[in-house]
Protein backbone atom coordinates (compact mmCIF):
# COMPACT_ATOMS: atom_id res chain seq x y z
CA UNK A 1 0.00 0.00 0.00
CA UNK A 2 1.29 3.12 -0.86
CA UNK A 3 1.92 6.01 1.58
CA UNK A 4 2.74 9.88 1.09
CA UNK A 5 6.33 10.38 1.53
CA UNK A 6 8.91 13.10 0.99
CA UNK A 7 10.04 11.69 -1.92
CA UNK A 8 6.94 10.88 -3.62
CA UNK A 9 5.96 14.56 -3.17
CA UNK A 10 8.96 15.56 -4.93
CA UNK A 11 9.17 13.07 -7.85
CA UNK A 12 5.59 15.15 -8.54
CA UNK A 13 7.21 18.56 -7.92
CA UNK A 14 9.39 18.47 -11.09
CA UNK A 15 6.97 21.38 -12.35
CA UNK A 16 8.40 23.51 -9.47
CA UNK A 17 11.84 22.17 -9.74
CA UNK A 18 11.79 19.56 -6.67
CA UNK A 19 11.18 22.29 -4.17
CA UNK A 20 8.30 21.78 -2.19
CA UNK A 21 7.96 24.34 0.12
CA UNK A 22 6.77 26.74 -1.92
CA UNK A 23 4.66 23.78 -3.71
CA UNK A 24 1.04 25.57 -5.19
CA UNK A 25 -0.58 22.42 -7.17
CA UNK A 26 0.49 19.03 -6.04
CA UNK A 27 -0.88 15.96 -7.86
CA UNK A 28 -0.97 12.09 -6.01
CA UNK A 29 -3.74 10.42 -7.98
CA UNK A 30 -3.90 6.69 -8.52
CA UNK A 31 -0.68 5.95 -5.91
CA UNK A 32 -2.99 3.42 -3.58
CA UNK A 33 -2.53 6.01 -0.83
CA UNK A 34 -4.74 4.91 2.51
CA UNK A 35 -3.82 8.16 4.78
CA UNK A 36 -3.59 11.58 4.44
CA UNK A 37 -0.39 12.95 6.72
CA UNK A 38 2.73 15.25 5.79
CA UNK A 39 1.39 17.28 3.70
CA UNK A 40 -0.02 20.51 5.95
CA UNK A 41 3.75 20.33 7.19
CA UNK A 42 5.72 20.43 4.03
CA UNK A 43 3.44 22.36 1.27
CA UNK A 44 1.59 24.53 3.69
CA UNK A 45 1.67 26.56 0.13
CA UNK A 46 -0.82 24.57 -1.75
CA UNK A 47 -3.91 26.12 -3.64
CA UNK A 48 -4.87 22.91 -5.67
CA UNK A 49 -4.64 19.27 -4.41
CA UNK A 50 -5.50 16.16 -6.27
CA UNK A 51 -5.89 13.03 -4.34
CA UNK A 52 -8.75 10.89 -6.65
CA UNK A 53 -8.57 7.50 -6.93
CA UNK A 54 -6.53 6.51 -4.05
CA UNK A 55 -7.98 4.53 -0.53
CA UNK A 56 -8.04 7.81 1.57
CA UNK A 57 -10.60 6.58 4.17
CA UNK A 58 -10.40 9.82 6.45
CA UNK A 59 -9.75 14.00 5.72
CA UNK A 60 -7.05 14.04 7.80
CA UNK A 61 -4.19 16.54 8.20
CA UNK A 62 -4.95 19.65 5.92
CA UNK A 63 -6.42 22.24 8.34
CA UNK A 64 -2.97 23.99 7.93
CA UNK A 65 -3.44 24.47 4.31
CA UNK A 66 -5.03 27.71 4.48
CA UNK A 67 -4.19 28.56 0.97
CA UNK A 68 -6.39 25.74 -0.64
CA UNK A 69 -8.59 26.58 -3.27
CA UNK A 70 -9.65 23.27 -4.61
CA UNK A 71 -9.37 19.85 -3.31
CA UNK A 72 -10.40 16.78 -5.25
CA UNK A 73 -11.04 13.25 -2.91
CA UNK A 74 -12.73 11.43 -5.52
CA UNK A 75 -13.08 8.21 -5.61
CA UNK A 76 -11.55 7.16 -2.37
CA UNK A 77 -12.98 5.48 0.75
CA UNK A 78 -14.35 8.02 2.92
CA UNK A 79 -17.43 8.28 4.88
CA UNK A 80 -18.01 11.57 6.55
CA UNK A 81 -16.98 14.78 5.73
CA UNK A 82 -15.05 16.68 8.57
CA UNK A 83 -11.81 18.20 9.33
CA UNK A 84 -12.04 20.72 6.36
CA UNK A 85 -12.57 23.62 8.96
CA UNK A 86 -9.41 25.43 8.72
CA UNK A 87 -8.74 25.73 4.49
CA UNK A 88 -10.12 29.24 5.26
CA UNK A 89 -10.08 29.89 1.00
CA UNK A 90 -11.68 26.72 -0.41
CA UNK A 91 -13.72 27.25 -3.20
CA UNK A 92 -14.11 23.97 -4.49
CA UNK A 93 -14.89 19.98 -3.28
CA UNK A 94 -14.90 16.71 -4.91
CA UNK A 95 -16.17 13.89 -3.30
CA UNK A 96 -17.45 12.01 -5.99
CA UNK A 97 -18.04 8.13 -5.64
CA UNK A 98 -16.79 7.91 -2.12
CA UNK A 99 -19.10 6.31 0.54
CA UNK A 100 -20.67 9.76 2.57
CA UNK A 101 -23.68 8.27 4.39
CA UNK A 102 -23.68 10.65 6.96
CA UNK A 103 -25.25 13.58 4.87
CA UNK A 104 -25.51 15.58 8.03
CA UNK A 105 -21.73 16.43 8.08
CA UNK A 106 -21.78 18.75 5.23
CA UNK A 107 -22.59 20.82 8.26
CA UNK A 108 -19.03 20.89 8.87
CA UNK A 109 -18.64 23.14 5.53
CA UNK A 110 -20.76 25.84 7.01
CA UNK A 111 -16.82 27.03 8.66
CA UNK A 112 -15.85 27.57 4.73
CA UNK A 113 -17.56 30.87 3.67
CA UNK A 114 -15.52 31.11 -0.31
CA UNK A 115 -17.31 27.44 -0.69
CA UNK A 116 -18.84 27.50 -4.09
CA UNK A 117 -19.09 24.44 -5.76
CA UNK A 118 -19.65 20.79 -4.14
CA UNK A 119 -19.97 17.58 -5.72
CA UNK A 120 -21.51 14.37 -3.85
CA UNK A 121 -22.33 12.69 -6.14
CA UNK A 122 -21.70 8.73 -6.57
CA UNK A 123 -22.04 8.60 -2.87
CA UNK A 124 -25.07 6.67 -0.62
CA UNK A 125 -26.36 9.92 0.63
CA UNK A 126 -26.85 10.96 -2.79
CA UNK A 127 -29.62 8.73 -2.94
CA UNK A 128 -31.36 9.85 -0.01
CA UNK A 129 -34.80 11.29 -0.49
CA UNK A 130 -34.29 15.11 -0.06
CA UNK A 131 -30.47 15.24 -0.33
CA UNK A 132 -30.31 18.02 -2.63
CA UNK A 133 -32.47 20.34 -0.86
CA UNK A 134 -31.23 19.59 2.85
CA UNK A 135 -27.87 20.47 1.10
CA UNK A 136 -28.82 23.42 -0.47
CA UNK A 137 -30.89 24.67 2.79
CA UNK A 138 -27.57 23.19 5.34
CA UNK A 139 -25.19 25.68 2.72
CA UNK A 140 -26.49 28.91 2.12
CA UNK A 141 -23.45 30.06 0.03
CA UNK A 142 -23.19 27.04 -2.14
CA UNK A 143 -23.73 28.18 -6.00
CA UNK A 144 -22.95 24.84 -7.62
CA UNK A 145 -24.10 21.17 -6.24
CA UNK A 146 -23.12 18.58 -8.09
CA UNK A 147 -22.22 20.27 -11.52
CA UNK A 148 -25.86 21.62 -11.47
CA UNK A 149 -26.27 25.89 -9.95
CA UNK A 150 -28.34 26.26 -7.90
CA UNK A 151 -31.28 28.82 -8.07
CA UNK A 152 -32.83 31.41 -5.89
CA UNK A 153 -35.98 29.80 -6.17
CA UNK A 154 -34.68 26.32 -5.35
CA UNK A 155 -33.05 27.72 -1.97
CA UNK A 156 -36.35 29.44 -0.67
CA UNK A 157 -38.06 26.75 -1.34
CA UNK A 158 -35.27 24.04 0.55
CA UNK A 159 -35.34 26.29 3.13
CA UNK A 160 -39.70 26.27 4.00
CA UNK A 161 -39.17 22.70 3.74
CA UNK A 162 -36.08 22.00 5.90
CA UNK A 163 -37.56 21.12 9.25
CA UNK A 164 -39.35 18.18 7.48
CA UNK A 165 -36.56 16.86 4.75
CA UNK A 166 -33.95 16.99 8.15
CA UNK A 167 -36.27 14.67 9.91
CA UNK A 168 -36.25 12.13 6.72
CA UNK A 169 -32.52 12.66 6.37
CA UNK A 170 -31.90 11.44 9.87
CA UNK A 171 -34.07 8.70 9.53
CA UNK A 172 -32.23 7.79 6.25
CA UNK A 173 -29.28 8.27 8.02
CA UNK A 174 -29.72 5.71 10.87
CA UNK A 175 -31.15 3.11 8.55
CA UNK A 176 -27.72 3.44 6.88
CA UNK A 177 -25.83 3.07 9.82
CA UNK A 178 -27.26 -0.38 10.46
CA UNK A 179 -26.80 -1.64 6.95
CA UNK A 180 -23.05 -0.31 7.25
CA UNK A 181 -22.70 -1.73 10.81
CA UNK A 182 -23.64 -5.67 8.87
CA UNK A 183 -21.27 -4.83 5.97
CA UNK A 184 -18.82 -3.88 8.08
CA UNK A 185 -19.12 -7.38 10.16
CA UNK A 186 -19.58 -9.84 7.03
CA UNK A 187 -16.74 -7.79 5.45
CA UNK A 188 -14.49 -8.76 8.58
CA UNK A 189 -15.98 -12.49 8.91
CA UNK A 190 -15.26 -13.55 5.16
CA UNK A 191 -11.37 -11.52 5.60
CA UNK A 192 -10.89 -13.93 8.68
CA UNK A 193 -12.00 -17.13 6.78
CA UNK A 194 -9.45 -16.22 3.93
CA UNK A 195 -6.62 -15.89 6.72
CA UNK A 196 -7.41 -19.38 8.09
CA UNK A 197 -7.80 -20.89 4.40
CA UNK A 198 -4.52 -19.63 3.94
CA UNK A 199 -2.82 -20.70 7.05
CA UNK A 200 -4.06 -24.40 6.47
CA UNK A 201 -3.05 -23.86 2.54
CA UNK A 202 0.54 -23.30 4.15
CA UNK A 203 0.62 -25.92 6.93
CA UNK A 204 0.07 -28.54 3.98
CA UNK A 205 3.25 -30.39 2.36
CA UNK A 206 3.95 -29.41 -1.31
CA UNK A 207 2.37 -26.12 -1.63
CA UNK A 208 5.33 -24.54 -2.90
CA UNK A 209 6.57 -27.43 -5.06
CA UNK A 210 9.48 -28.18 -1.97
CA UNK A 211 7.61 -31.64 -1.79
CA UNK A 212 9.60 -32.91 -4.50
CA UNK A 213 12.55 -31.63 -3.53
CA UNK A 214 12.00 -33.58 0.03
CA UNK A 215 11.59 -36.85 -1.15
CA UNK A 216 14.27 -36.35 -4.10
CA UNK A 217 16.50 -36.24 -1.14
CA UNK A 218 15.37 -39.01 0.67
CA UNK A 219 15.37 -41.50 -2.09
CA UNK A 220 18.19 -44.10 -2.46
CA UNK A 221 21.68 -42.93 -3.46
CA UNK A 222 21.56 -45.46 -6.49
CA UNK A 223 18.62 -43.37 -8.66
CA UNK A 224 19.58 -40.39 -7.27
CA UNK A 225 21.00 -39.17 -11.06
CA UNK A 226 17.75 -40.51 -12.39
CA UNK A 227 15.61 -38.28 -9.57
CA UNK A 228 18.14 -35.37 -10.16
CA UNK A 229 16.65 -35.50 -13.80
CA UNK A 230 13.25 -35.55 -13.29
CA UNK A 231 12.94 -33.33 -10.70
CA UNK A 232 12.65 -30.13 -12.97
CA UNK A 233 10.19 -31.96 -15.09
CA UNK A 234 7.67 -32.49 -11.67
CA UNK A 235 8.90 -28.63 -10.82
CA UNK A 236 7.36 -27.52 -14.11
CA UNK A 237 4.63 -29.61 -14.03
CA UNK A 238 3.62 -28.27 -10.04
CA UNK A 239 4.17 -24.58 -11.93
CA UNK A 240 2.00 -25.74 -14.45
CA UNK A 241 -1.16 -26.88 -11.79
CA UNK A 242 -0.38 -24.11 -9.43
CA UNK A 243 -0.73 -21.54 -12.84
CA UNK A 244 -3.76 -23.09 -13.80
CA UNK A 245 -5.83 -23.41 -10.22
CA UNK A 246 -4.47 -19.33 -10.11
CA UNK A 247 -6.15 -18.61 -12.93
CA UNK A 248 -9.10 -20.03 -11.80
CA UNK A 249 -9.25 -18.84 -8.41
CA UNK A 250 -8.91 -15.44 -10.05
CA UNK A 251 -12.20 -16.11 -12.26
CA UNK A 252 -13.80 -17.05 -9.55
CA UNK A 253 -13.21 -13.95 -7.67
CA UNK A 254 -14.11 -11.64 -10.40
CA UNK A 255 -17.44 -13.00 -11.29
CA UNK A 256 -18.43 -13.71 -7.40
CA UNK A 257 -21.02 -10.78 -6.59
CA UNK A 258 -20.04 -8.32 -3.89
CA UNK A 259 -21.41 -4.76 -2.60
CA UNK A 260 -19.34 -1.79 -3.35
CA UNK A 261 -17.99 -0.92 0.17
CA UNK A 262 -14.91 -0.24 1.47
CA UNK A 263 -13.73 -3.25 2.61
CA UNK A 264 -14.39 -4.98 -0.88
CA UNK A 265 -12.14 -2.14 -2.65
CA UNK A 266 -9.34 -3.18 -0.15
CA UNK A 267 -9.76 -6.84 -1.13
CA UNK A 268 -9.63 -6.12 -4.86
CA UNK A 269 -6.78 -4.29 -4.31
CA UNK A 270 -4.92 -6.92 -2.27
CA UNK A 271 -6.18 -9.61 -4.89
CA UNK A 272 -4.51 -7.27 -7.50
CA UNK A 273 -1.48 -7.26 -5.22
CA UNK A 274 -0.78 -10.77 -5.00
CA UNK A 275 -1.91 -11.80 -8.22
CA UNK A 276 1.27 -9.51 -9.14
CA UNK A 277 3.48 -10.72 -6.65
CA UNK A 278 2.70 -14.24 -8.03
CA UNK A 279 3.57 -13.27 -11.39
CA UNK A 280 6.55 -11.67 -10.52
CA UNK A 281 7.96 -15.08 -8.61
CA UNK A 282 6.97 -17.15 -11.71
CA UNK A 283 9.10 -14.36 -13.89
CA UNK A 284 11.91 -14.75 -11.44
CA UNK A 285 11.93 -18.61 -11.53
CA UNK A 286 11.83 -18.46 -15.55
CA UNK A 287 14.77 -16.43 -15.52
CA UNK A 288 17.86 -18.16 -16.41
CA UNK A 289 20.88 -18.28 -14.25
CA UNK A 290 23.78 -16.77 -16.67
CA UNK A 291 27.44 -18.52 -16.95
CA UNK A 292 29.81 -17.70 -15.00
CA UNK A 293 32.40 -15.46 -17.12
CA UNK A 294 35.14 -16.77 -18.53
CA UNK A 295 38.46 -15.06 -17.24
CA UNK A 296 40.99 -17.69 -18.09
CA UNK A 297 40.94 -19.67 -21.24
CA UNK A 298 41.42 -22.86 -21.04
CA UNK A 299 45.06 -22.70 -22.28
CA UNK A 300 45.68 -20.40 -19.39
CA UNK A 301 46.04 -17.38 -21.12
CA UNK A 302 43.92 -14.18 -18.60
CA UNK A 303 41.27 -12.11 -20.55
CA UNK A 304 40.56 -8.67 -20.22
CA UNK A 305 37.05 -8.38 -18.64
CA UNK A 306 34.89 -5.31 -17.23
CA UNK A 307 31.61 -6.62 -15.91
CA UNK A 308 30.88 -3.78 -13.90
CA UNK A 309 31.81 -1.22 -16.55
CA UNK A 310 34.40 1.23 -14.80
CA UNK A 311 36.67 4.01 -16.10
CA UNK A 312 40.30 2.54 -15.37
CA UNK A 313 43.76 3.83 -16.03
CA UNK A 314 46.78 1.87 -16.44
CA UNK A 315 50.23 3.94 -15.98
CA UNK A 316 54.07 2.76 -16.60
CA UNK A 317 55.92 4.63 -13.68
CA UNK A 318 59.70 4.00 -14.83
CA UNK A 319 61.13 5.77 -12.05
CA UNK A 320 59.32 3.99 -9.60
CA UNK A 321 60.01 1.00 -11.94
CA UNK A 322 56.27 -0.04 -11.27
CA UNK A 323 52.93 -0.51 -12.78
CA UNK A 324 49.66 1.69 -10.95
CA UNK A 325 46.15 1.18 -12.05
CA UNK A 326 43.61 3.50 -11.35
CA UNK A 327 39.79 2.13 -11.24
CA UNK A 328 37.01 4.07 -10.89
CA UNK A 329 35.21 2.48 -8.06
CA UNK A 330 31.53 4.04 -6.76
CA UNK A 331 32.86 6.64 -4.45
CA UNK A 332 30.25 5.89 -1.57
CA UNK A 333 30.24 1.81 -2.02
CA UNK A 334 31.67 -0.16 1.40
CA UNK A 335 35.43 -1.12 1.02
CA UNK A 336 34.27 -4.62 2.23
CA UNK A 337 32.40 -5.24 -1.49
CA UNK A 338 35.98 -5.17 -3.05
CA UNK A 339 38.59 -7.91 -3.47
CA UNK A 340 41.63 -7.52 -5.22
CA UNK A 341 43.83 -10.31 -6.33
CA UNK A 342 47.11 -9.47 -7.98
CA UNK A 343 49.37 -12.18 -10.15
CA UNK A 344 52.58 -11.79 -11.61
CA UNK A 345 50.91 -11.49 -15.15
CA UNK A 346 47.08 -10.08 -14.80
CA UNK A 347 44.91 -8.15 -11.84
CA UNK A 348 41.60 -8.61 -11.03
CA UNK A 349 39.46 -6.98 -9.03
CA UNK A 350 36.10 -8.26 -7.96
CA UNK A 351 33.08 -4.84 -7.65
CA UNK A 352 30.36 -6.57 -5.55
CA UNK A 353 31.04 -9.61 -7.04
CA UNK A 354 31.38 -8.38 -10.94
CA UNK A 355 34.62 -9.29 -12.24
CA UNK A 356 37.31 -6.89 -13.16
CA UNK A 357 40.49 -8.24 -15.21
CA UNK A 358 43.21 -6.34 -16.76
CA UNK A 359 46.15 -8.20 -17.94
CA UNK A 360 49.87 -6.65 -17.48
CA UNK A 361 52.00 -5.47 -20.06
CA UNK A 362 54.76 -6.25 -18.22
CA UNK A 363 55.60 -9.50 -15.30
CA UNK A 364 54.76 -7.85 -11.81
CA UNK A 365 55.62 -8.73 -8.18
CA UNK A 366 52.39 -9.96 -6.44
CA UNK A 367 53.69 -9.72 -2.38
CA UNK A 368 54.98 -6.43 -3.16
CA UNK A 369 52.13 -4.90 -4.64
CA UNK A 370 49.74 -2.74 -2.91
CA UNK A 371 46.38 -1.13 -2.89
CA UNK A 372 44.97 1.53 -1.61
CA UNK A 373 41.12 3.38 -1.62
CA UNK A 374 41.18 7.73 -2.08
CA UNK A 375 39.20 8.93 0.32
CA UNK A 376 37.97 11.80 -1.72
CA UNK A 377 37.12 10.07 -5.11
CA UNK A 378 36.79 6.29 -3.67
CA UNK A 379 39.16 5.52 -6.84
CA UNK A 380 41.50 2.07 -6.15
CA UNK A 381 44.98 2.84 -6.78
CA UNK A 382 47.07 -0.55 -7.12
CA UNK A 383 50.62 -0.29 -7.02
CA UNK A 384 52.69 -3.18 -8.69
CA UNK A 385 56.36 -3.13 -8.75
CA UNK A 386 58.11 -4.92 -11.53
CA UNK A 387 59.92 -7.47 -11.99
CA UNK A 388 64.00 -6.77 -12.38
CA UNK A 389 64.33 -7.10 -16.00
CA UNK A 390 67.22 -9.39 -17.24
CA UNK A 391 68.45 -8.08 -20.52
CA UNK A 392 70.68 -10.65 -22.76
CA UNK A 393 72.58 -8.86 -25.60
CA UNK A 394 75.16 -10.28 -27.90
CA UNK A 395 79.03 -9.89 -27.19
CA UNK A 396 79.63 -8.63 -30.07
CA UNK A 397 77.22 -5.71 -30.01
CA UNK A 398 78.62 -4.74 -26.79
CA UNK A 399 82.12 -4.49 -28.34
CA UNK A 400 80.53 -2.25 -31.30
CA UNK A 401 78.77 -0.37 -28.50
CA UNK A 402 82.12 0.10 -26.35
CA UNK A 403 84.09 0.82 -29.60
CA UNK A 404 81.81 3.93 -30.69
CA UNK A 405 81.50 4.80 -26.60
CA UNK A 406 85.53 5.13 -26.86
CA UNK A 407 85.61 7.13 -30.29
CA UNK A 408 83.45 9.42 -28.96
CA UNK A 409 85.16 9.71 -25.86
CA UNK A 410 88.67 10.53 -27.91
CA UNK A 411 86.89 13.05 -30.25
CA UNK A 412 85.22 14.95 -27.22
CA UNK A 413 89.33 15.19 -25.76
CA UNK A 414 90.46 16.30 -28.78
CA UNK A 415 88.41 19.14 -29.59
CA UNK A 416 89.48 20.30 -25.73
CA UNK A 417 92.84 20.13 -26.51
CA UNK A 418 92.20 22.57 -28.90
CA UNK A 419 92.21 26.34 -28.46
CA UNK A 420 91.30 29.04 -30.79
CA UNK A 421 93.61 32.23 -31.31
CA UNK A 422 93.14 35.78 -32.34
CA UNK A 423 95.65 37.06 -34.43
CA UNK A 424 95.69 40.65 -34.04
CA UNK A 425 98.52 43.18 -36.53
CA UNK A 426 99.62 46.12 -33.67
CA UNK A 427 100.12 47.70 -36.89
CA UNK A 428 96.89 48.99 -37.69
CA UNK A 429 95.83 50.97 -34.76
CA UNK A 430 95.83 47.89 -31.93
CA UNK A 431 92.19 47.09 -33.14
CA UNK A 432 91.74 43.09 -34.39
CA UNK A 433 90.75 42.60 -37.71
CA UNK A 434 88.20 40.86 -38.21
CA UNK A 435 88.81 39.05 -41.42
CA UNK A 436 92.09 37.68 -39.96
CA UNK A 437 90.20 35.61 -37.11
CA UNK A 438 90.73 32.58 -37.99
CA UNK A 439 90.37 28.85 -36.51
CA UNK A 440 93.54 26.62 -36.52
CA UNK A 441 90.49 24.05 -37.73
CA UNK A 442 87.69 24.96 -39.56
CA UNK A 443 84.49 23.05 -38.13
CA UNK A 444 82.29 25.07 -39.08
CA UNK A 445 79.56 23.54 -41.35
CA UNK A 446 79.21 24.01 -44.87
CA UNK A 447 75.96 25.77 -44.63
CA UNK A 448 77.12 28.48 -42.07
CA UNK A 449 80.65 29.18 -44.12
CA UNK A 450 79.99 32.85 -46.09
CA UNK A 451 82.37 33.48 -48.57
CA UNK A 452 85.44 36.05 -47.10
CA UNK A 453 85.07 39.34 -47.68
CA UNK A 454 88.25 41.43 -49.49
CA UNK A 455 89.36 43.95 -47.20
CA UNK A 456 91.41 46.42 -49.35
CA UNK A 457 95.43 47.31 -48.31
CA UNK A 458 97.84 50.16 -48.85
CA UNK A 459 99.52 48.29 -51.66
CA UNK A 460 96.29 48.54 -53.65
CA UNK A 461 96.61 51.08 -56.48
CA UNK A 462 93.19 52.60 -55.66
CA UNK A 463 93.39 52.33 -52.25
CA UNK A 464 93.69 55.97 -50.36
CA UNK A 465 94.60 56.66 -46.50
CA UNK A 466 91.99 59.56 -45.19
CA UNK A 467 93.20 60.87 -41.96
CA UNK A 468 89.94 62.64 -41.37
CA UNK A 469 88.36 59.05 -41.44
CA UNK A 470 88.47 57.37 -38.05
CA UNK A 471 89.51 54.09 -37.25
CA UNK A 472 87.41 50.97 -37.71
CA UNK A 473 86.43 50.19 -34.62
Amino acid sequence: MGRITEDLIRRNAEHNDCVIFSLEELSLHQQEIERLEHIDKWCRELKILYLQNNLIGKIENVSKLKKLEYLNLALNNIEKVENLEGCEGLTKLDLTVNFIGELSSVKTLQHNIHLKELFLMGNPCADFDGYRQYVVATLPRLKWLDGKEIERSERIQALQNFPVIEQQIREQEKAYCLKRAKDKEEAQRKLQENANGDKKERSQPGFDGRWYTDIGATLPSSGESKDHLQAPELQEGECNKKRVEDSEDDLEFWNKPSLFTPESRLETLRHMEKQRKDQEKLSNKKKKVKPPRTLITEDGKPLNVNEPKLDFSLKDDEKRNQIILDLAVYRYMDTSLIDVDVQPTYVRVMVKGKPFQLVLPAEVKPDSSSAKRSQTTGHLVVCMPKVDEVITVCRGTSKCVKSTLDSSRERTTERSKHIEKLEVDPSRHSFPDVANIVQETKHTPRRVRSEPKITPSKEDPDFEDNPEVPPLI
